[in-house]
């Protein structure tokens, strides 16, 4: 089987998260953030670590969730939480920097991610909210 085939038939196959750009994004952030955090004191493995992980994670899994939901009011419910969940990271990587734990440089190779998920999160749960009024 070639990849052009193997392409088509995973999108053919896909769940309903996986097609949208926000949890894409979402999965490459929280995959950003194990790297990043790989590379911190042992002592913050309970920790910052812990905490940065599983806000990251947090976010793609209720994009995923809220795509299992049928009525648009509980999908913009959980759009909110990926949205706080993604606020809560930034404030982490935030600390990092802070701390020492990443430099500028990194920090500000994050960031725009955050805000384009932060956009994009918040256009979603808009679009799912007006849907709920309908």
């Amino acid at each position: 089987m070639n990849s052009t085939m193997n392409n088509q038939q995973s999108t053919a196959t896909a769940f309903p998260h996986e097609k949208l750009e926000a949890w894409q994004l979402a999965k490459m952030l929280a995959k950003h953030v194990y790297e990043l955090t790989s590379s911190y004191p042992k002592e913050e493995r309970f920790g910052l670590v812990d905490q940065m992980r599983r806000a990251g994670v947090s976010v793609m899994s209720n994009l995923a969730e809220g795509c299992g939901r049928t009525s648009a009011r509980d999908q913009a419910h959980f759009s909110q939480l990926a949205f706080g969940s993604l606020l809560e990271l930034d404030a982490q990587c935030q600390l990092s920097l802070d701390l020492g734990f990443v430099g500028e440089g990194e920090y500000q190779k994050l960031r725009p991610s955050i805000m384009e998920l932060i956009k994009k999160i918040s256009a979603l749960r808009a679009s799912q909210l007006k849907r709920a009024e309908q």
